[in-house]
């Protein structure tokens, strides 16, 4: 069952009928209109300033240094601003984006605030589909830049559905879980990956020893992966990956049908089957994060930089930390970056909320004595 929900007067209501004829591709009209939004997008993307890389204070004596590289900072406050502009501009340039015509996605909430945003920049409709269990907050930055929710109860259906209603509509259902790897392009064009190695150049280390992942739709690690690859970098590339997500378990036995019978409670990442654009041969070690772990360390991180942010980067950062732990037991050097997905704001009513913590059955108090005692001591008691 399902329901929908759209601000009144947003855009995302004017959905054409089904059977509504194709664009005639070789009208000059539809190619005026094509070269107006790539060019709106592009120059969207000069207006927007490179994220900051922040620094996670550690011990000096360590000689080790944490970075995470913030996403918030994003025109629609995460990650996913820079897979959005990447899938609206594949999806032009392909010819499946077309005038009034609605744009559908599949999404846990962050993915679909970019992709509304840049919907409503070229002025075509959009309609997200997404978990009943999405914070309230995401529902209303979509509904805010004039996009259409969509609601379904069974998380595993929102790839049909989403699918459906672009036949029914006669739209163009986004996937960002197939073509999020393919819609960036990995080698360069200023890139996550580019980014962090620029803004590393005049650092102690700059070249990372690690850097560490967290995978919704895997586009972003395998970005990262082939990049490092590509211009012959020694950076290892770990994934970190929450509960209720099959990603780890595939990595670790090769199986690409890999599934998990639960949703994800960390919003944005973790997904029930082995999505298209997630490239596991591409990536150098996993991590299975406990979802109060998650918490905890998204948590500590406030503590540390006066910083709310979302749990998938309290997944990461968790990741980093046990990282770090291991090269200060071995006596290395050297640096570790990890992603600032988005802002905890959009979780207050979750993440940052101890009734939802106890409705969930989370205890955070141990993991949290775990990164405190690390942090004091150098010595990971896990």
């Amino acid at each position: 069952m399902s329901t929908s929900q759209a601000r009144p007067g947003s855009q995302a209501t004017a959905v054409p009928a089904a059977g509504t004829p194709d664009v005639d591709r070789s009208d000059p009209a539809y190619r005026r209109w094509l070269k107006d939004a790539v060019r709106k997008i592009q120059a969207e993307a000069r207006r927007s300033a490179d994220t900051h890389l922040l620094r996670f204070p550690l011990p000096e004596h360590w000689g080790i240094d944490l970075y995470l590289k913030d996403e918030s900072t994003h025109p629609t406050g995460s990650l996913k601003h820079r897979l959005a502009r990447s899938l609206f501009l594949y999806g032009l340039c392909n010819g499946w984006i077309r005038p009034g015509r609605p744009v559908i996605e599949a999404s846990s909430g962050s993915t679909a605030v970019s992709e509304a945003y840049f919907a409503a920049l070229i002025g075509v409709p959009f309609i997200a589909v997404m978990p009943r269990t999405t914070s309230a907050e995401k529902t209303r930055l979509i509904e805010f830049h004039g996009g259409r929710c969509h609601l379904v109860d069974d998380p595993h259906t929102v790839y049909e559905v989403s699918a459906r209603l672009a036949r029914e509509t006669g739209g163009h259902y986004m996937d960002q879980f197939t073509y999020a790897e393919r819609a960036t392009d990995w080698r360069g064009n200023n890139n996550i990956a580019e980014s962090v190695y620029g803004q590393l150049r005049l650092e102690r280390y700059p070249e990372p020893a690690w850097i560490v992942a967290t995978a919704g739709t895997g586009g972003t690690s395998a970005t990262i992966a082939r990049y490092v690859h590509y211009m012959q970098y020694d950076t290892r590339v770990c994934v970190a990956d929450p509960e209720n997500s099959c990603f780890f378990d595939g990595w670790v036995t090769s199986d690409p049908d890999a599934a998990s019978d639960c949703a994800s409670r960390i919003e944005g990442i973790g997904r029930p089957r082995m999505e298209p654009s997630f490239v596991p041969g591409a990536i150098d070690r996993m991590m299975k994060v406990p979802d109060a772990a998650s918490v905890a360390a998204a948590r500590a991180l406030e503590q540390a930089i006066g910083r709310k942010a979302g749990g998938s980067t309290g997944t990461g950062l968790w990741s980093a930390l046990k990282i770090v732990a291991e090269m200060v037991a071995e006596g290395r050097t050297g640096s570790v970056v990890t992603l600032l997905c988005d802002s905890g704001d959009r979780y207050l009513d979750k993440y940052y909320s101890d009734a939802w913590l106890a409705g969930q059955g989370l205890d955070i108090t141990p993991h949290a004595a775990v990164i405190d005692g690390f942090l004091a001591t150098g010595r990971w008691a896990a």
